[in-house]
């Protein structure tokens, strides 16, 4: 099964966030998408540590998230990985939007929201659809987002991209 289309219900779900706490045994607490939802949108990015694509796309979904986060956006990663191997790829690439672990033992979220490749983005709407689904990196997908959460927020369009920056695409395939 393909990931979700646009169009979509997105599934609900509530995971673990990571620990924030510098010790490693603060309690990063639980996440809900359908909290989440009654604030705004959610950008959910589903990866894997090992995977280059996702330590490529990352700091560009950072760029999005501190554009966007302070409003009534959530942007949220969902790490295929354990505790300690997620924190120390947050704090190698510069993440600081929350960030989520799916069980490894089963993957349940990813595998509701039916995931062939990582990186895997949703752009979930506050109804709860699905607007955007993007399978690996695309950068138009991403602009798309860009654009729908500043259309929706009626604010000047933030640059995510700079110019001569070498961004490519790595579609899934």
């Amino acid at each position: 099964m393909a990931a979700l289309p646009a169009g979509t219900k997105a599934p609900d779900f509530s995971l673990p966030a990571v620990s924030s706490g510098k010790d490693g045994n603060k309690d990063g607490g639980n996440f809900s998408l359908q909290a989440a939802l009654k604030q705004g949108p959610v950008l959910a990015a589903f990866f894997k540590i090992s995977c280059p694509t996702c330590q490529y796309a990352f700091p560009y979904l950072e760029r999005l998230h501190k554009a966007h986060g302070d409003k009534k956006i959530t942007v949220v990663g969902i790490s295929q990985n354990d505790q300690r191997d997620t924190a120390a790829f947050l704090k190698e690439y510069g993440i600081t939007f929350p960030t989520l672990l799916d069980d490894p033992n089963g993957y349940a979220v990813s595998n509701a929201y039916g995931l062939t490749n990582v990186p895997s983005l949703f752009l979930i709407g506050k109804d709860g659809q699905i607007e955007i689904s993007s399978v690996g990196w695309v950068k138009q997908d991403v602009e798309d987002i860009n654009r729908k959460l500043a259309v929706a927020q009626q604010m000047t369009l933030p640059a995510i991209f700079q110019p001569g920056e070498d961004v490519r695409d790595f579609r899934a395939g």
